[in-house]
């Protein structure tokens, strides 16, 4: 359940843009808006705009947009229910009860429950460590270089020798069996009851990216095995949708994140300087945690460990990241087998020396592939050759195919040619009707034929917005349908209601999408640059050329709709009507 549209707005009234911008990122005023370096992207020159008029921000350099209540939840990574909270305590307004059915408040008080058992023993973990029951697990993360500050920031602990300690701690703050369970704290057989999950082992706590403990892995002090305990899925304790580390790295603040395999990495590396590394979670990397990651960024350094474990992990997610929509480079560990080893023989320097010639994945995957043939021999060759060409076929843009075909051909001394074609075969083969034929490059390819007729209704909608008064001029000609794109068509009807009533709230509007993609698109329109007019006669003209074009692409887009029936036909004969009678009229700006 939401909160009411008008608690909402005001909720996003109350909260200045500039305030709430401003408290997070460093903005200064230049004109109109305020401008810093984009917390979204990394940047040397200020390309992040703040408007107060419009309340809205935008990033020209990576397109991120929106109002108030987005820049909280794409900053914070909250859920739109948890920014309007977060906004709504600053501004001092009581949020009312949100009512659930019973099978709803039964389902959240328990995830609040597990929360609060986790929170509990990580508490008692880090006390045990820091006294006389922990020596051992103090002095084995000493071992390892780690300082006190690191110790302290990633909340390290250590799990008692006897195997009940945990239950009775937390037994003693009130926690039901059945909730230390679930929690996947302890674990009950009829011949020893309740027994901890862990104990003897130094812990590490597992946060979610609000820094809410959610489970625990743990680092056994003798020869157990295995090495390495994960707390099991539970309600709250997703392994393949969370990564740890991720709640300091996501506000590190570098265009990439580093993928490692292991916690120990991880608090390694953060100690070094290079806060944006993370870790899947005891298992391999998956397909969530890759959607996780492409909130932030969509490159991926890879810092695997050098032997063919690793090397297999890197390939797998080589994979992953690419089907996701990310980029991948692969950073090159040996003479050492993993970043904590590496970091601590050659130093923060000869690491960041290794993350500057990550090698790029495609060709990671080409090198690692060449050791299985024998490039002498003309038969293994082929066999290699094609099996580049099956790992070409994966790229769906032409363009990055192309680059990448091009490169791979002459390191490698293959002819282009034969490649492309084979290339094409294999996609024949399997994409079944859409075939990628192969062809010789051909003249200019013909672009989006949408973005000029999209440029041009953003003037329109940024003019509206920047000046209302011209709405009464345009109004008897300009319609919703004149907008060709769904998100385009949707501000504008929303825009006209406002302007109808009087009053301009682009901020608002942007509530009205779900997807950050969307939010940024508003965003984005709302923030078209005006070439500045100051005489009326000179915008006048603009106004009715602009206008004018407007009709003009929506009148050539119905008019090339495919299956046109009789509503399009009459909607065809009043545009080519409304066409005619816009190139005769004069716009009289007052």
């Amino acid at each position: 359940m939401r909160y009411p549209e008008e608690l909402i707005e005001e909720i996003r009234l109350r909260n200045d843009i500039v305030d709430v911008v401003g408290s997070y990122v460093r903005i200064q005023k230049k004109g109109s808006s305020y401008f810093g370096l984009c917390p979204f992207h990394s940047e040397k020159s200020p390309s992040f705009s703040v408007s107060p008029t419009k309340q809205m921000y935008y990033c020209f350099g990576c397109g991120a947009g929106g109002n108030v209540i987005s820049f909280v939840m794409n900053y914070e990574n909250y859920s739109f229910k948890e920014a309007v909270e977060h906004l709504a305590e600053r501004a001092g307004i009581k949020l009312p009860e949100i009512e659930y059915t019973s099978e709803q408040k039964e389902k959240e008080n328990k995830r609040v429950q597990l929360l609060n058992a986790n929170r509990e023993a990580a508490k008692y973990f880090y006390y045990l460590l820091r006294n006389k029951p922990g020596e051992a697990g103090l002095k084995y993360l000493k071992g390892r270089a780690l300082t006190d500050e690191t110790i302290d920031k990633f909340g390290l602990g250590f799990a008692n020798i006897t195997s009940d300690d945990l239950v009775k701690y937390l037994r003693s703050k009130g926690f039901k069996d059945d909730i230390i369970r679930e929690a996947g704290l302890a674990s009950y057989d009829e011949k020893h009851g309740m027994q901890d999950k862990f104990w003897n082992r130094v812990m590490y706590p597992i946060q979610d990216q609000n820094h809410r403990v959610i489970g625990f892995g743990g680092r056994v002090m003798s020869d157990a095995k295995p090495k390495y305990l994960n707390s099991p899925e539970t309600m709250i304790f997703d392994k393949s949708r969370n990564l740890y580390g991720l709640n300091f790295a996501r506000t590190s603040r570098k265009n990439h994140f580093i993928l490692c395999e292991g916690y120990m990495d991880v608090i390694a590396m953060h100690q070094a300087g290079f806060t944006e590394a993370v870790a899947s979670l005891g298992t391999a990397f998956t397909s969530g945690q890759a959607s996780l990651l492409h909130r932030y960024t969509d490159a991926v350094y890879l810092a695997y460990d050098s032997d063919g474990a690793g090397v297999s992990a890197a390939l797998r997610a080589i994979g992953i990241l690419r089907d996701a929509g990310m980029t991948a480079k692969v950073i090159n560990m040996r003479p050492h087998k993993d970043p904590d080893e590496f970091i601590k023989n050659l130093g923060v320097e000869a690491f960041q020396e290794r993350i500057d010639q990550a090698e790029n994945s495609f060709f990671f995957e080409v090198r690692i592939l060449e050791g299985n043939f024998n490039l002498k021999d003309p038969d293994e060759k082929t066999r290699f050759i094609k099996e580049i060409a099956a790992k070409l076929v994966t790229f769906p843009d032409e363009i990055t195919r192309e680059n990448y075909l091009s490169a791979i051909s002459d390191k490698y001394s293959i002819n282009p040619e034969s490649l492309k074609k084979q290339v094409a075969v294999l996609a024949s083969k399997s994409l079944g009707d859409y075939v990628l034929s192969y062809r010789p490059k051909s003249g200019i390819q013909k672009k989006d034929a949408g973005e000029p007729a999209k440029k041009i209704q953003s003037f329109l909608l940024t003019w509206l917005c920047e000046e209302p008064k011209i709405y009464g001029l345009i109004k008897p000609y300009i319609t919703i349908d004149d907008f060709t794109d769904d998100v385009y068509r949707k501000v504008a009807e929303r825009l006209f209601s406002d302007l109808e009533k009087g009053q301009v709230n682009p901020g608002a509007i942007v509530d009205l999408f779900d997807e950050d993609e969307e939010k940024a698109t508003v965003a984005k329109i709302f923030n078209t640059e005006l070439v500045e007019i100051t005489e009326n006669n000179e915008k006048e003209k603009a106004l009715h050329d602009l206008v004018l074009n407007v009709k003009r692409n929506s009148f050539d887009a119905l008019n090339e709709k495919p299956d046109k029936d009789a509503s399009d036909a009459m909607k065809i004969f009043n545009g080519k009507k409304a066409l005619e009678q816009l190139k005769n009229i004069q716009f009289h700006i007052e």
